[in-house]
């Protein structure tokens, strides 16, 4: 397979509006509102990058979900990194976006410019140089993400074991997708009838894991890819199982998804972690068997361990003007913030889905329509 297999033809506007049309004309035979959770922002950027909204009929409406790995890690993770980083002879590595999320003061990108050694990284194995470089230092990977990014984790761990490079620890933070269903699922305020399931996350994990919840709740579930043709093909699946009142898990990416995943990558993670009894997410509070931890056997590599005593406890709430919770469990959309685009901007969030190129907020602000003068 090659690079432009996965994407070439799938943004055509023909396709599109085609997909568009078939769409409106089954939804109008519907009597009640199709409230699809997508549950990556990865597809919230899609369908505002792309204009999907304004090509769907009125009854077909979008719920932003919690699949951002950055917008769900809370205040007092992001206080660990800190406090980590600001450790003698530590260096802090860890991915993209998250130096940048504010945690209950100040973000890392801050304790950066005042001269902490963190150094954010694109692939995790470059982790094990700057561990192989600095062997004076203990190297800290602040871990992030769901089921997509965990193996690069285990992968790391295991290079580490077996070149025996010692000074490098791990902090966990790796979150699983199917307890944040059941979270929003369990609001009860809860409209969502249908979910567009993420589709690197299934990639690896196989779309085994959405069955539980389309027999627990009824709903249809479509894992579909990130161009704007896999959306239109996924929300045209959701609805014509609404039209014939069903309740199926449905793969449209086929072209990388099946439904038993990566069989060797689950193996790897499986090696290396075990579930945590409950891990507190951002805006949705704390979800048991909602996260993974390592296992017992490599304690002297886990940093939650070895800097126990000045770590942080108590947990941290966003800032009150911020609706990044209500947004994170479908119980609001970005343009009903207070803040949104006033105060909270990309270049100064006051909360983690404004941060996240992946975040909805983020999405709208790029994508969406903004109020004249509001930005000012």
């Amino acid at each position: 397979m090659q690079l432009t297999d996965l994407y070439q033809g799938f943004r055509d506007p023909a396709t599109i509006y085609s997909l568009a049309t078939e769409i409106k004309t089954l939804a109008s035979g519907l009597d009640t509102d199709v409230n699809i959770m997508e549950v990556c922002g990865g597809h919230t950027h899609t369908i505002m990058k792309y204009g999907l909204l304004q090509l769907l009929p009125e009854n077909i409406k979008f719920i932003h979900g919690p699949g951002c790995p950055v917008c769900v890690m809370p205040k007092e993770r992001i206080d660990h990194a800190i406090a980590l980083a600001n450790q003698p002879n530590v260096i802090l590595v860890s991915l993209g976006d998250m130096i940048r999320v504010p945690g209950s003061t100040r973000s890392l990108a801050n304790h950066r410019a005042k001269g902490c050694d963190i150094r954010p990284i694109y692939d995790p194995l470059d982790t094990l140089k700057i561990a192989e470089d600095n062997p004076d230092k203990t190297v800290i990977f602040f871990a992030i993400g769901f089921e997509t990014s965990t193996p690069m984790t285990a992968a790391l761990i295991e290079q580490a074991e077996q070149q025996g490079v010692n000074n490098l620890l791990f902090h966990i933070n790796h979150v699983l997708v199917p307890p944040a269903i059941d979270a929003v699922m369990a609001e009860k305020n809860a409209k969502v009838n249908a979910f567009i399931g993420p589709a690197h996350v299934s990639v690896i994990s196989g779309a085994k894991i959405y069955q539980a919840a389309v027999d627990k709740y009824s709903t249809p579930v479509v894992v579909s890819g990130f161009e704007p043709v896999d959306v239109m093909q996924s929300i045209l699946s959701i609805v014509k199982q609404k039209s014939a009142n069903e309740a199926k898990l449905e793969i449209q990416y086929t072209r990388s998804v099946t439904f038993a995943g990566n069989v060797h990558a689950q193996q790897l993670v499986n090696r290396y972690f075990e579930l945590r009894d409950e891990f507190r997410w951002r805006g949705l509070g704390p979800i048991a068997k909602s996260a993974l931890k390592l296992k017992d056997e490599f304690i002297q590599r886990d940093a939650e361990q070895y800097f126990q005593s000045i770590l942080p406890t108590k947990p941290i709430d966003d800032h009150k003007a911020c609706q990044c919770g209500d947004i994170l469990r479908g119980l609001a959309s970005p343009k009903e913030c207070k803040v949104f685009g006033r105060g909270c901007s990309p270049q100064t969030p006051l909360g983690s889905c404004m941060v996240s190129s992946e975040g909805a907020c983020n999405a709208y602000y790029r994508y969406g329509e903004i109020p004249h003068g509001l930005c000012k």
